[in-house]
């Protein structure tokens, strides 16, 4: 007779899906509002995905989008939804390739995929928490805490007295690192900025600048070059973000680390950067490449050509992604999430370090049930 335990997989019941706007308390700018690209930003949308099982059990997941898309990606969520019904919650893989399938026609990246990473996310957390882990540990920590930086108080819009000001309070809340934006039509004013925030804070701290896509190739060059004093930790998005040749010239050619990645929404786009050798340190953001099931294929590549790696935006999920990635990462600290969640990350020491709540430790406020613009429950299969 065999001893082997009979397994009853669970099932998926229901989701809830919420789509919740965010308003930021001053409206934010760096670089692309100044070059005229953009409107400041006035608040972010986020998409929730409430997962619940035949057992009792649930994942919180999310995604979001800055200026526009929030609505497209509820709408596509809405629509793929009901296929997670009745489906067994551990068959993550096998899911996200149902859920691509049946948004084909509108691509495997962009909107659609970002809209999959709510789920996606949300089923990664239901599987922790079946496990009673947190998700880092689950997917194989190699540390309890990760190196952190902070970039909310770095913007444009703000005087170099204000982001002065804003650096050391970042420092004494127990964060390491601070970034700074520019970016702005005259490279001589981003020169002054650097120069001030790096002799404010002294030789040691690391730091940090992010231009957001607003150089040609030859500004880069020249500013890339001139940047060089200042022992920057990395010059981020010097480039436009499709501009993968551009981006491994400038590579070869500065003694500061390139990094870039954020705006890319799908593996293939992330690969061409690590093909052509275009970055040092690779900026993933897990809600844009469709969760975390994507990102771990990019960790996975990341690693494999020895690159840093330092996830953009979303701290309350890439803590756990940052801590299972074999080399030291570094992690982007960012308070304005604060309102939407009932548990806060604790920093000291420069570090970000994990709770030991399961999964992703986070539960919805009644801020973000209140902010909630828009929602719906699939209950019911195809």
């Amino acid at each position: 007779m065999s001893l082997d335990p009979v397994v009853v997989p669970d099932r998926i019941v229901s989701i809830t899906l919420s789509s919740v706007t965010l308003p930021l308390p001053t409206g934010i700018s760096d670089a692309k509002v100044f070059t005229g690209w953009q409107r400041p930003m006035t608040e972010v949308a986020f998409l929730f995905a409430e997962i619940r099982t035949e057992a009792g059990l649930e994942g919180v997941g999310f995604s979001y989008s800055k200026r526009a898309g929030g609505p497209a990606q509820f709408a596509h969520a809405r629509e793929v939804a009901p296929d997670l019904i009745g489906e067994d919650p551990n068959d993550i893989g096998r899911l996200w390739t149902k859920l691509v399938w049946a948004g084909a026609s509108v691509g495997r990246s962009g909107a659609s995929t970002q809209a999959l990473a709510a789920f996606d996310v949300a089923l990664w957390d239901l599987k922790a928490k079946r496990a009673g882990l947190p998700l880092a540990k689950l997917l194989g920590a190699h540390r309890d805490s990760v190196r952190c930086y902070n970039t909310s108080g770095g913007f444009l819009h703000e005087s170099i007295g204000q982001v002065k000001d804003n650096a050391t309070r970042t420092l004494e809340s127990g964060v390491g690192g601070i970034k700074i934006k520019v970016g702005l039509p005259d490279p001589a004013e981003d020169l002054r900025r650097v120069a001030a925030v790096r002799e404010h804070l002294g030789d040691g701290v690391p730091l940090m600048v992010d231009a957001n896509q607003q150089w040609d190739r030859p500004t880069a060059a020249r500013v890339g070059r001139a940047l060089e004093e200042f022992g920057l930790v990395w010059i981020e998005e010097p480039l436009d973000a499709y501009d993968a040749e551009g981006h491994a010239e400038l590579a070869r050619s500065l003694t500061t680390a390139i990094a870039s990645g954020e705006m890319l929404t799908s593996v293939a786009e992330h690969y061409e950067l690590i093909r052509l050798g275009a970055v040092d340190i690779l900026q993933p953001d897990a809600p844009r490449v469709g969760g975390i099931t994507q990102f771990l294929k990019l960790a996975t590549l990341a690693d494999h050509h020895h690159l840093q790696l330092a996830p953009h935006f979303a701290m309350e999920i890439h803590v756990h992604l940052a801590a299972a990635y074999p080399r030291e990462p570094w992690v982007e600290h960012f308070d304005w999430l604060h309102p939407l969640f009932n548990e806060r990350l604790e920093t000291s020491g420069g570090r970000m370090h994990l709770s030991t709540r399961p999964g992703l430790g986070i539960t919805l406020s009644d801020q973000t049930r209140a902010w909630t613009t828009d929602t719906d429950t699939i209950a019911k299969a195809r």
